[in-house]
């Protein structure tokens, strides 16, 4: 039994890609991040911040997005969307994936909401540095080489927001094309056609 815990327009966004691109059976419990209160408090036995994502599988509960990305691609290995441990491209994979939370997503917000600071006076750089190895790495084909893997729910996700929702990132030949490949997956179109069935409420 796999539960998911999400709200629509965050960045559990993710976790649903990732899970549609599994095709395991999972319940969608949707989450009230936006209110006066936030979550409920009793969902703190779940996620102590009350925020999303966060997964209960077989009686497991894993909270913030890398964790699970990793859980997931590696409680499933007949998805092959994680190398396994031990494997050379393991290494690009973790890499990628911890990567988009600890520097992809805090440059964007930090350009999204405007704010000024000092890039070597923080742990995830410059938006320029960041487009700059993006550009590097995704000449590769994907997030983490030349296969699709959970790394790309992760990237993707913080690409296509960054790209189409707030504009922030630029849009250069190779982030499109990346997004084409992208958004050319039938699980990210079914991702998407969720998110807008949520959204409308």
């Amino acid at each position: 039994m796999l539960t998911f815990y999400h709200a629509p327009q965050s960045r559990s966004f993710s976790i649903l890609w990732l899970l549609e691109e599994l095709g395991e059976p999972y319940d969608m419990q949707l989450v009230d991040i936006r209110g006066e209160d936030g979550a409920p408090e009793s969902y703190r036995e779940i996620q102590p911040h009350k925020k999303v994502p966060a997964i209960v599988h077989d009686g497991v509960i894993v909270a913030e997005r890398a964790a699970i990305t990793l859980y997931l691609g590696d409680a499933f290995p007949g998805a092959g969307l994680a190398p396994a441990v031990g494997a050379p491209d393991r290494a690009a994979y973790l890499t990628a994936l911890v990567y988009a939370d600890a520097v992809l997503d805090p440059v964007i917000a930090t350009k999204a909401l405007g704010l000024s600071y000092q890039p070597s006076s923080v742990s995830f750089g410059s938006l320029d540095d960041a487009v700059a190895h993006l550009e590097r790495r995704l000449a590769h084909g994907h997030a983490a080489g030349e296969r699709f893997t959970a790394a790309d729910t992760q990237i993707g996700t913080a690409m296509y927001y960054g790209m189409n929702l707030i504009n922030v990132l630029p849009r250069r030949p190779a982030f499109e094309a990346y997004m084409e490949r992208m958004l050319a997956r039938p699980a990210l179109q079914r991702t998407l056609a969720k998110e807008e069935e949520l959204a409308k409420g």
